[in-house]
């Protein structure tokens, strides 16, 4: 309601200036006629003279009236151009900054809401370069003000920022007119100002801001490569440190274009991915629900199965999978593509020289795919035993007793579900409230009750204080609730989180800006303060996923081969991810509590597994599809899919945000019968159902009926 009145003051002050006819007084040939008796009242009140022109000119641009034009030629007429420039200068920016923030009052929140998705581009933009933009259109003053004003207030721009860019924008336009405005008695009208070279000269001021960007970058280069002396000529176009998910892509993109590249790694090919990360969990992972299904064998109709095993063997099994995909990110592959592969520790010497093997490699552009670690957090006791972290959990041999996991994210959750499936009695240890906490608490909970049928105890809510060792047993000391809990375990397996912790590769030569976290700082073609440095995968984020690793690696490598023709703003706008416990939980673009952080408008359509006939034949009918929509419209936000291969399902769905299409479309979509992939079309069905234009059913009800007389 206080917004209402806000909106309806304004409309009636714009309404009574058209209505008393008051326009009349700020046109160009009335202005003229009253210079003298203006000029004259000056000479007598100068102050109040100058108070009133403000006043004026401010109302104006407030409500963004038409005359502020004529209103600066009068202002140097009137009072030359020192003060004229000085006035009209601070009643435009306060003005403006009025109109900027009756505009954010009345209309930020409804247009945010309604269009956040949309807009969600435009608002990245603007805090990242809305600085630079909007003094650019502020040194054009024939581009309307007004819409610049209202059109910057429904943005997420700082009123300090518009008001102190607007200041500085708008001074060469205001000096220009107002001392155009010394010649009043010469003009004719107020187009008569536009003169040609006037023109040129404003296009000069549009366009000087990006050349002084231009020019800001190149300074900054210079600055960053100052001290180093930059080779005559290069060995290679393009070097790539690390041969994870990030630095193959790369690599091999550039072999791809013919480049001369060259990819060092200092461990194994293929990084995290390969040897410690996914490959690995998904193998012991298919073995733990083989074990898990086993168990659950009277559900498909069979005798009670009971499987034994030998865990050094399920470990075997992990390795012999690993071993099968090595190929696919081998030295011996990767030479074949006209990759030049190196096995070594490679150090930057300067922003073009990578010494690896007592050998200097020089390359015109360099990408870093180092990676990251797990993070160990300071517990104390903790670096007194022998704990162990995703990278090395793969080393042991014996299943153990009692397990402590350290952490409720995806990794922890998916090793807790497979140990506790083996046998072992799991303890997971959360700091929060539940585990996933990046999910729908709905979609915690499920996974929660699935892990206590496999007997996974989950202590949420639990900080770790210490690390015991008593008479040969390690216990767990937490606090929970402002008490004292105990957890005896023989394995602790510590999964918080991964972090950059190393920066090796360059920090003896280099100093590449950093952001808080460690990881390089960098612009939005991922390069680092040395513009022919790039990063990518874990070491760049903010995503640590091995596809968006891959992601950013094509942009990284085309910025850095073809960049001095065009360069490519890398693209966050659909990235998926999923958890492989069981059930499954995948997830691309918003879910409900990003939704409400963020403060976006949108409507949940839900579809159970337990409807879903393929779903029910495989003894699966647990889970769901949650989209999230635009209100009244079929447009996604984001989905989330928790159940049996959800991560495979959400496929669709990143499809259809990345081509824009709607649930509408899904819906039009054929199905085979009888699959999982039909909750997909189930979900939008449930969509369409809640969207029926019913007015119109109602009407072809009466037409049926009429139909049967």
């Amino acid at each position: 309601m206080k917004k209402l009145a806000v909106l309806l003051a304004v409309v009636m002050l714009i309404a009574g200036f058209f209505l008393f006819d008051l326009h009349q007084y700020l046109d160009f040939s009335y202005v003229k006629s009253r210079q003298a008796l203006i000029t004259d009242y000056f000479h007598t009140y100068p102050v109040k003279t100058v108070l009133i022109f403000f006043l004026a000119y401010f109302a104006v641009a407030g409500l963004s009236l038409p005359g502020a034009g004529v209103l600066s030629v009068l202002a140097g007429a009137i009072f030359g151009l020192p003060v004229g420039a000085v006035t009209v200068l601070l009643a435009a920016t306060a003005g403006a900054t009025v109109a900027f923030w009756l505009s954010r009052y009345i209309f930020h929140d409804f247009v945010q809401n309604r269009f956040g998705d949309k807009l969600r581009a435009v608002n990245t933009g603007i805090e990242r370069d809305g600085a630079f933009y909007l003094f650019t259109l502020r040194l054009i003053p024939i581009f309307p003000f007004f819409v610049i004003n209202l059109v910057m207030g429904l943005t997420p721009m700082r009123t300090a920022v518009f008001s102190s860019v607007s200041l500085l924008g708008m001074l060469p336009g205001s000096i220009i007119f107002v001392n155009v405005g010394t010649q009043l008695a010469d003009l004719e009208s107020l187009g008569g100002i536009l003169t040609l070279d006037l023109v040129v000269a404003f296009g000069l001021l549009a366009i000087f801001p990006w050349v002084a960007r231009k020019v800001l970058v190149l300074f900054r280069a210079r600055r960053a490569y100052a001290g180093f002396r930059r080779p005559r000529k290069y060995d290679r176009n393009l070097i790539v440190i690390g041969a994870g998910s990030g630095g193959l892509i790369a690599a091999y993109i550039a072999a791809m274009v013919k480049a001369r590249v060259t990819l060092i790694e200092k461990g194994k090919m293929g990084g995290d991915c390969l040897n410690t990360g996914c490959v690995p969990s998904k193998a012991l992972i298919r073995s733990a629900k083989f074990i898990s299904q086993a168990k659950r064998a009277v559900q498909y109709g069979c005798e009670p199965v009971e499987v034994n095993f030998d865990f050094s063997k399920i470990m075997q099994r992990v390795r012999r999978v690993i071993g099968k995909i090595e190929p696919h990110d081998s030295v011996e592959r990767y030479t074949k593509l006209g990759v030049e592969c190196i096995q070594g520790e490679a150090e930057l010497k300067d922003p073009w020289t990578v010494a690896v093997n007592e050998k200097n490699l020089t390359s015109r552009n360099i990408i870093l795919a180092t990676g990251a670690s797990p993070f160990i957090p300071e517990i104390p006791g903790l670096s007194g035993i022998e704990y162990h972290t995703s990278d090395t959990i793969w080393s042991l041999e014996e299943l153990p007793e009692r397990m402590v996991v350290l952490g409720g994210g995806p990794i922890g959750c998916e090793l807790a579900q497979c140990f506790a499936r083996f046998g072992s009695s799991v303890t997971q240890v959360q700091r929060g409230p539940r585990i996933l906490p990046r999910e729908d608490p709905e979609c915690s909970a499920m996974v929660a009750e699935s892990f206590a049928r496999d007997g996974v105890r989950i202590l949420t809510g639990h900080v770790a204080k210490e690390v015991l060792q008593e008479a040969g047993s390690n216990r767990l000391v937490c606090a929970h609730n402002g008490e004292e809990v105990n957890v005896p375990f023989d394995t602790i397996l510590v999964a918080v989180g991964r972090k950059v912790t190393s920066h090796s590769a360059w920090e003896n030569h280099l100093q590449i800006e950093l952001q808080k976290d460690g990881r390089p700082a960098l612009n939005e073609f991922l390069q680092t303060n040395y513009p022919n440095i790039y990063a990518c995968g874990d070491l760049a984020g903010p995503y640590q996923f091995t596809h968006t690793a891959s992601h950013q690696a094509w942009y990284a490598s085309v910025n850095a081969l073809f960049g001095r023709f065009r360069k490519f703003r890398v693209d966050y706008s659909v990235i998926p991810w999923c958890t492989f416990t069981e059930p499954e939980v995948a997830r691309v673009g918003l879910n409900e509590q990003e939704a409400k952080n963020q403060g976006v408008e949108y409507e949940v359509t839900r579809y159970d597994l337990s409807d879903l006939d393929r779903a029910i034949a495989d003894e699966q009918a647990h889970g769901m599809v949650k989209v999230l929509t635009v209100p009244g419209k079929d447009r996604i936000l984001g989905a989330t899919i928790v159940g049996e291969h959800a991560g495979d399902l959400i496929t669709e769905y990143i499809s259809a945000m990345k081509h824009k299409l709607g649930l509408g479309k899904i819906l039009g979509t054929i199905h085979i019968y009888p699959t999982l992939a039909e909750a997909n079309k189930a979900a939008a069905g449930e969509w369409k159902r809640a969207h029926a234009p019913q007015r119109m059913l109602n009407w072809v009800k009466r037409y049926h009926a009429f139909e049967r007389r």
